[in-house]
């Protein structure tokens, strides 16, 4: 599943999120057992220890269609 914002766009498959922003061309990749979500923030957040970081989301629909393809409650 591919989902568009403002900032670029986010990869989702079973196993990983990929990021790719638009603007800088970076690429950032997340095993889905590292996302959480910040739902009043509207933030995707990725921690797999020594590699962090947050991207903050246009909408609460964004969030919620990435939550429902990762399955993550």
């Amino acid at each position: 599943m591919v989902i568009e914002f403002s900032q670029g766009k986010i990869i989702l498959t079973p196993f990983e999120v990929q990021v790719r922003l638009s603007t800088s061309g970076t690429t950032m990749y997340a095993m889905v057992e590292d996302i959480k979500f910040v739902d009043q923030a509207l933030i995707i957040n990725a921690d797999a220890g020594a590699v962090r970081w947050s991207l903050r989301l246009d909408t609460l629909e964004q969030l919620n269609s990435i939550r429902e393809e990762l399955g993550i409650g």
